[in-house]
């Protein structure tokens, strides 16, 4: 099994007519994800990557009996394009664009609360089940089918344990970027309970980094609800207070909230082992197995 995408998966991708979004749409077809049309406002009726292209989104979702869309559209247009497909009949949109501004994600995150739509990122690298469906930039050549899940705020963090965990014969069951933004739409709790319900996950790899609350929130969640077992990871362990790392949620405050050590300590307190490595991740979760 695996959770929120498989081979069942329709997708639609926004902004199919531009540089990215064309050549993603034709790498999520060559890896065999069951990409059925994209969505761009004025461009309706053309044919890119051998799916036909529609006006809205509304429109792609029931031409195409689509119940998925990927979202590659500059970041003045990622919000509009977000709301669309929350207000479409699609049960997940996957939102890659960086540099989303924040009101506009403040805006969707309102909506977000009101539909059953789920988003995953935005500024993220997508979510993949290994030989099943990728949605996003994920490169789909490092992942192998199996029983590990993974979730990561960090696109590179999760191409460095995904690595490790393939090189050791653990395959994964699906991999969740959820996206380095301070407002995102899935959560690290979110991806948890979703693993925690497939019976297939049978450990999760957890990457997270300074900056937020996300990981503290994750740890108790694991505390109170979880028996599959989660390792970590923490990035960010020398980043000086006040200076935003990356990601724009990657910032510690001045008040040391956000640091690497509340969110190891939390994890910890919670019953997870985290590694210093993402080598070391890999070894912990082939111990648990």
């Amino acid at each position: 099994m695996s959770v929120l995408v498989d081979d069942d998966t329709r997708v639609i991708v926004q902004g199919i007519t531009g540089g990215e979004g064309k050549f993603h749409a034709e790498q999520m077809i060559e890896y065999g994800t069951n990409v059925v049309g994209g969505a761009v406002p004025g461009r309706g009726g053309q044919e890119v990557a051998g799916v036909p292209v529609f006006d809205t989104v509304d429109e792609a979702a029931r031409e195409t009996d689509a119940d998925a869309s990927v979202i590659f559209v500059p970041p003045a247009f990622a919000g509009d394009a977000i709301m669309e497909s929350l207000d479409s009949p699609l049960d997940l949109a996957v939102a890659i664009t960086e540099g989303v501004p924040t009101q506009d994600m403040a805006r969707v995150n309102k909506r977000l609360s009101e539909v059953d739509t789920k988003l995953i990122g935005p500024n993220c690298p997508g979510i993949i089940t290994p030989g099943e469906a990728k949605l996003g930039i994920l490169p789909g050549n490092i992942f192998s089918s199996g029983n590990v899940g993974l979730v990561s705020r960090s696109g590179t963090l999760t191409y460095q344990v995904v690595d490790n965990l393939t090189d050791r014969g653990l395959g994964q069951s699906t991999a969740i970027g959820i996206g380095g933004d301070p407002i995102i739409g899935t959560t690290f709790v979110d991806a948890l309970e979703e693993f925690e319900n497939d019976p297939d996950t049978h450990a999760i790899a957890m990457c997270g980094e300074i900056g937020g609350e996300d990981e503290e929130k994750a740890a108790r969640y694991i505390a109170e609800n979880m028996d599959t077992p989660v390792v970590g990871f923490i990035a960010g362990r020398t980043a000086p207070p006040g200076k935003r790392m990356g990601h724009a949620g990657a910032i510690v405050s001045g008040s040391g909230t956000g640091t690497a050590e509340s969110k190891i300590s939390a994890l910890n307190d919670a019953g997870v082992e985290v590694g210093d490595t993402p080598e070391e991740v890999a070894e912990a979760i082939e111990d648990l197995l």
